[in-house]
């Protein structure tokens, strides 16, 4: 960059001997010659800069704007050394990386005016050799003397020029011109080229700084985190997006932007962690609770102490906060509490059934609770999943709660929750399904006692933990499945009306298996590709006969059952052709309580089911626990 002085008589001579015989004396820097060389080759003209090509204003304001930070940087950084433009002569100029000006700060730049040389490009396509575009070409800075310049009007003065580079790659070009022969002395060259390049450092500093600042921004606000720079007395400084939301939840902020201080809006403030941190404590993944004019909120908080003064005093504290309710969303995703299932994957042909599925896809969009009643096995689990999935709440969380499988009391702490001492606080299903779907299933099991709180919590949006006082807000949906009819359950005194009439909103009844026998090819082909594709095996098709066997039975475990046989056909044919002797049917064994006292209908759904302790356990619809103590107690053998 620091070239050596050059005569300028020297110079002037170079340039006249390759203008009139197109010869590059052995003295003329490279970069230059072959710059030279470019020029002739495109035809330039020699004697004025040619500025037609500027933008439109319209078009140059829009590409100004685009710039704004490096202009208005620039201007910033050059504002302090104007006096000394003026005395030396020199023009500054701000250049994109495509070569064309988008500001002209101090003396017009080779006499034009701004107007006139703002917008234009300046590359060697429109100017020929220049500072510019040797500093373009060779990504270096580069100072160059008034008679290398093709355009002679741009003689009289030097130029240096320096890339700007952000992030590896060339973002602007700035230019220093001096417009009179005595920038030619050593000294004043120097200094040009020094003050162009500490300003190109500058400017690449501030640049960076504010993309790392934006992109900083940009990760905090995408965090599902809020978090907060508070300063002492509780001002704060700064909030991300989440952040300002909750501030502004809470009454913490104005209208027009502005925060109010915490200690004036949270109520419990010096008991917080964040008044801790004041106090050089340091707070990490700690439950909190605030208490606001508006609403009380809990949410696990970290407050980490900055900086202390000459006096030991805490300068502000960082703080990182994430609701509660917004945590047990993630950890529910995370655990897999989605669904695995859409309507569309129900499969069925049949006007009864595709009547159903239609009013499914019709309930999915309303905010009621729904009540699945039908005969066990009849796919209620499934199509839970799917009216979740296609409700406005399919990014919530899909909670399950089997109300057969406890005992009053657990069910009851499983449900609602449970505090066990100052430190042991257990959230239930329904906050854990709080801005989901909670699918309780086999709900004609749920006690008294439990129902009437249930419906209570959700008629008032609020629970409360066995053992607390806190409520706690929640939103959810309640997805109901039973096997018998609970209005009659109702009227027998067995179920809670009330919690009836909050589900029975949207009731949608799903037929048995029987009652829309075309629809079993379909669903068994369904059936055998899905295990196909579970277990990544060869595709299995079933024989004409195989499926009249299939449609010919009544299917009293309904589709779950179906499913169970074809499990059974599928992983014990060899081939790839299911035959009707791989379909073991059950007969008449209904998967009721009879086999419990007969030991002969036992028997032959044992044999039914291969031996199979998890495949009768599903074709019965019980636990494999249950199934051993009646293996055991007609003398059978395990085999699953």
């Amino acid at each position: 960059m620091l070239r050596e002085h050059r005569s300028r008589e020297k110079l002037i001579q170079y340039y006249k001997q390759y203008i009139q015989g197109g010869q590059i004396d052995p003295n003329v820097h490279p970069w230059v010659a072959k710059s030279w060389a470019i020029s002739r080759r495109l035809g330039i003209g020699r004697e004025t800069m040619d500025t037609s090509n500027r933008l439109p204003r319209e078009e140059f304001q829009a590409l100004q704007e685009k710039h704004r930070e490096a202009i208005d940087c620039l201007a910033a950084l050059s504002e302090e050394i104007q006096e000394f433009f003026q005395e030396n002569n020199l023009s500054l100029l701000l250049i994109d990386a495509d070569c064309r000006v988008l500001k002209s700060y101090s003396l017009p730049f080779y006499q034009k005016t701004p107007g006139e040389i703002e917008g234009a490009r300046v590359g060697v396509e429109e100017v020929g050799t220049s500072s510019i575009s040797v500093c373009y070409a060779e990504q270096g800075p580069f100072l160059m003397f008034g008679p290398e310049m093709w355009v002679k009007e741009c003689q009289a003065g030097n130029a240096c020029s320096a890339p700007v580079l952000l992030q590896g790659s060339l973002a602007y070009i700035i230019t220093l011109v001096s417009v009179d022969e005595e920038s030619d002395r050593e000294a004043g060259c120097n200094a040009m080229v020094a003050l162009l390049l500490t300003l190109r450092r500058a400017l690449e500093r501030q640049l960076e700084e504010r993309i790392q600042l934006a992109a900083a921004a940009a990760i905090l606000d995408a965090t599902p985190f809020a978090v907060y720079h508070v300063m002492p007395g509780g001002e704060v400084a700064y909030a991300n997006r989440l952040g300002r939301s909750r501030l502004a939840g809470i009454g913490a902020q104005s209208e027009g932007g502005l925060q109010r201080n915490l200690a004036d809006v949270v109520m419990n403030y010096q008991h917080t962690p964040i008044y801790k941190g004041f106090h050089g404590v340091p707070s990490y993944n700690k439950e909190c609770t605030w208490i606001t004019q508006k609403k009380t909120y809990e949410d696990i908080t970290t407050v980490v102490p900055l900086g202390r003064d000459a006096d030991e005093e805490v300068e502000s504290v960082v703080v990182v906060s994430m609701p509660i309710e917004d945590l047990r969303t993630l950890v529910a995703h995370a655990a897999g509490y989605t669904a695995k299932y859409s309507l569309s994957s129900m499969v069925g042909e049949s006007a009864v059934f595709a009547a159903v599925r239609a009013k499914a896809g019709r309930v999915a969009k309303n905010k009621n609770h729904v009540l699945l009643q039908g005969e066990s096995g009849t796919g209620k689990q499934r199509m839970a999943h799917g009216i979740h999935q296609g409700s406005p709440r399919a990014a919530g969380p899909l909670i399950v709660l089997r109300c057969g499988d406890s005992a009053s009391e657990l069910l009851e702490q499983e449900l609602f929750g449970t505090v066990r001492g100052a430190d042991a606080s257990h959230p239930g299903r329904l906050e854990l399904a709080s801005g989901g779907t909670l699918f309780l299933d086999e709900i004609e099991k749920l006690p008294l006692g439990v129902a009437r709180a249930l419906a209570a919590a959700l008629s008032t949006g609020k629970v409360r933990r066995i053992g607390d006082t806190v409520a706690r807000d929640i939103d959810v949906r309640i997805i109901a499945a039973c096997d018998s009819d609970l209005k009659r359950l109702v009227e027998r005194g067995l179920f809670d009306e009330t919690l009836y009439t909050l589900l029975a909103k949207s009731v949608i009844r799903i037929p048995a298996l029987r009652s829309r026998k075309e629809d079993i090819p379909l669903l068994a082909r369904h059936i055998a590709n899905e295990l196909a594709a579970q277990h990544q095996m060869e595709r299995k098709t079933l024989t004409a006969e195989a499926e009249e066997k299939l449609q010919a039975y009544d299917w009293p475990g309904n589709i779950k059952q179906l499913q169970s046989v074809l499990e059974y056909a599928f992983f014990n044919t060899q081939g790839s052709t299911i035959g009707p002797e791989a379909i073991l049917l059950m007969g008449d064994v209904r998967p009721d309580s009879k086999w419990k006292e007969d030991k002969e209908i036992f028997v032959k759904a044992w044999k039914a089911a291969g031996g199979n302790v998890s495949r009768l356990a599903n074709l019965l619809n019980v636990s494999r626990v249950t199934l051993y103590r009646y293996l055991k107690k007609y003398g059978l053998g395990r085999n699953g």
